[in-house]
């Protein structure tokens, strides 16, 4: 079941689901930010990592090579043409174990050719979402710092998961900042 923006209020207060928390829809002279009817509409922070082709790297999600990024700070980036950027959301996520969180990107952007891309926020994940944004079109893209980037949907499961991701220690869990790509190997596949 689809939540509704009572259920959002009281799992914030209650539960510290979405820290900080704005109780009110906030559109004026911003892309909108805060709760919304069915959801929650999460900002972005003012830390981008830019990707970069400078160091002429291979992008490979088991090795990825942190000199593909530019990190920058401030009130706003500009990604390339055709290029991307990471971010975290300003808001920091507590997620029950009966919900899971879908996250989709914001109408103003998406209209720029701006598209937003960020994985499930699954039952027990806590930390700061990393959010990619793709400037699909051939010109420089603004993303400002401080206002909306997405809308979470969070959906209530009929019962609780077996297995969170808290329970089999996914590897993005408390994460505080950006958190670029990474795989888990096993000691053995170490020494290979």
């Amino acid at each position: 079941m689809v939540m509704s923006d009572k259920w959002i209020r009281k799992m914030a207060k209650d539960y510290g689901m979405i820290e900080p928390f704005e109780e009110n829809l906030v559109r004026k002279g911003v892309i909108s930010y805060g709760l919304s009817s069915y959801g929650y509409d999460l900002r972005i922070a003012d830390e981008f990592k830019i990707f970069t082709n400078v160091a002429s790297t291979i992008v490979d999600p088991k090795n990825f090579d942190e000199r593909s990024f530019v990190s920058v700070k401030g009130d706003y980036c500009i990604i390339p043409p055709n290029s991307f950027a990471l971010g975290r959301s300003i808001e920091y996520f507590r997620m029950p174990r009966d919900v899971i969180g879908i996250c989709l990107g914001k109408s103003t952007y998406a209209r720029c050719g701006i598209i937003v891309n960020v994985t499930p926020l699954e039952p027990c994940w806590e930390g700061y979402l990393t959010v990619e944004i793709s400037n699909t079109t051939p010109l420089p893209a603004k993303i400002y710092a401080g206002e909306g980037i997405a809308q979470i949907i969070f959906i209530k499961g009929n019962e609780e998961c077996e297995i969170s991701y808290k329970d089999r220690k996914g590897k993005y869990m408390y994460q505080s900042g950006i958190v670029i790509p990474k795989v888990e190997f096993d000691v053995q596949d170490d020494k290979k």
